[in-house]
């Protein structure tokens, strides 16, 4: 068995997709009703929107508990809520002309860049 088998195994263990950022992005956009002319407006506000969702449920989490029934619910309603984050954080993307994946692998090298020089915590954009 090769690498990409190996991957593949374990992308179906832990119950991953195999879609891409780019693949994600183009689907997504067939999706995408808002007013063209105020897009990056509506988007932005779209996507505090569901983050506020996600910090919500996360409250009443911490609120309940671990122990409450349909704790597993609430958690796959956090998920479907990422679902939307992830959806604006696309559209956003596209709208400003980015390509999704770029934009991830670009965060990811920031943050490896940040690792290696120990800046992971602090305050601000340049650390």
């Amino acid at each position: 068995m090769g690498l990409e088998a190996d991957a593949k195994r374990w992308m179906e263990k832990k119950k991953m997709s195999g879609i891409t950022a780019t693949e994600y992005q183009i689907r997504a956009a067939e999706t995408a009703i808002f007013p063209k002319e105020k897009a990056l407006e509506y988007l932005t506000l779209g996507l505090t929107g569901e983050a506020g969702e996600i910090a919500n449920k996360v409250k009443k989490l911490i609120r309940d508990g671990a122990d409450v029934e349909g704790y597993n619910d609430k958690l796959n309603q956090i998920g479907a809520e990422l679902g939307d984050v992830l959806w604006y954080c696309a559209m956003i993307a596209k709208e400003v002309d980015m390509n999704f994946g770029s934009v991830m692998e670009n965060n990811l090298s920031k943050l490896a860049d940040r690792k290696a020089r120990n800046r992971l915590q602090g305050d601000g954009d340049n650390r």
